[in-house]
């Protein structure tokens, strides 16, 4: 996340919201369930771009990372798991430490899949504040997403803060701006300000961090819609996901993105290797590729803007490479991931968090199942 000083306090360098990891409570042993992949499409497609497996291979291999989660990640620095391909192209074990392990701290393999260490560092919400050009610039509506944006009254403590508009979807006939819950309804305690997000809150572009910690003269483009997936950490919503009315005018019917254009209306189930692009507030249109699959991960956030901490496990999710920060960084909270196609590329996930050398989406299934909505797109 990205967030900016409010100008009554001593200007400060732009920080990111860093919390402690928790330690992820994953399923174990019987209780294990493939109902946490990614998205049926991942096992279910004939294509798994990268991995040299059928099906059920992948399958099998999900099931083995899913029943030692929960023990890999009471190894102290542990902070995730995923699956991913070997050199070989067949089906691995990733393990996401915060620094690399020494030797003997990691098996070698699990029931004879590969365990790969991938050092992560700590992963946190990518929402906060700083600079930029496109995609903080107000623009003259009907706006087009990818851009700078968030709560008109989201700041607290000092600062504000904001993320990234990220695409359009329509529930029946209404349409409605995506987003993460921890960058449209993220103030979920009334500490510092002394108020919550609530149904109606006006979501604006840019976001206070680019203008200034004022709402004063910036476009309320829509309303937010839905409250809080992640809080209180123990909910069972597995998405960082929210969704604000258009207001009527203010958006791009055919829910254009900042220099990606229009998407289709269809999605398309993340493999392992497939090439992905987004455009967000901070970075732009930035691109990588898919690295894991059915991530069991637990990510820092704060309860509102510049509050204090508190993690959520998630399960089931997409890794992105993010060497360098240079695919997602704070403020991208919110981006659409979509395939790296010229034309109508198809939608992915839904960025939300991650940390300098890897980027974490939900898959985009499960937000569209858990807000009963369909993408805007041709």
């Amino acid at each position: 996340m990205r967030r900016s000083p409010n100008r009554s306090f001593t200007v400060l360098a732009a920080l990111a919201l860093v919390a402690a990891l928790g330690i992820a409570l994953a399923g174990c042993g019987k209780k294990s369930s493939l109902t946490t992949a990614p998205d049926a499409g991942a096992i279910n497609g004939a294509a798994l771009l990268g991995l040299k497996a059928t099906p059920n291979e992948l399958g099998a291999a999900m099931r083995v990372q899913e029943s030692n989660t929960a023990a890999l990640m009471r190894i102290p620095g542990v902070v995730g798991t995923a699956i991913t391909a070997d050199a070989n192209g067949r089906p691995a074990i990733m393990v996401l430490t915060e620094a690399a392990m020494g030797v003997g701290r990691l098996p070698a393999t699990i029931d004879g899949y590969r365990v790969i260490e991938e050092v992560s560092g700590k992963i946190v919400a990518m929402k906060g504040g700083g600079g930029g050009v496109s995609h903080t610039a107000q623009q003259t509506p009907p706006i087009q997403l990818g851009t700078s944006g968030g709560p008109a009254g989201d700041l607290a403590n000092g600062f504000c803060c904001g993320g990234t508009l990220g695409s359009l979807v329509h529930i029946g006939a209404t349409q409605y701006i995506l987003s993460n819950s921890h960058v449209f309804a993220g103030d979920v305690v009334s500490g510092g300000n002394g108020s919550v997000s609530s149904i109606g809150d006006d979501i604006i572009q840019p976001g206070l961090i680019d203008k200034n910690c004022s709402p004063s003269g910036a476009n309320v483009v829509a309303d937010l819609s839905s409250l809080s997936t992640l809080f209180p950490p123990g909910s069972t919503p597995n998405v960082d996901c929210a969704i604000a009315q258009v207001r009527s005018g203010m958006v791009s019917s055919n829910g254009a993105i900042l220099e990606v254009g229009t998407i289709s209306a269809s999605t398309l189930a993340a493999s392992v290797g497939l090439n992905v692009k987004k455009s967000g507030r901070t970075t732009g249109l930035t691109r990588s590729s898919v690295s894991g699959l059915n991530a069991s991960v637990s990510v820092g956030y704060s309860d509102e803007c510049a509050g204090g901490s508190f993690t959520k496990s998630f399960t089931g999710q997409i890794l992105i490479k993010n060497n360098g920060s240079r695919f997602l960084n704070s403020g991208d909270s919110g981006s659409l991931m979509v395939e790296d196609a010229a034309t109508n590329p198809r939608a992915v996930g839904l960025l939300f968090a991650g940390s300098s050398s890897i980027a974490v989406a939900n898959p985009i299934g499960a937000v569209l199942s858990h807000l009963g909505a369909q993408m805007v797109g041709q």
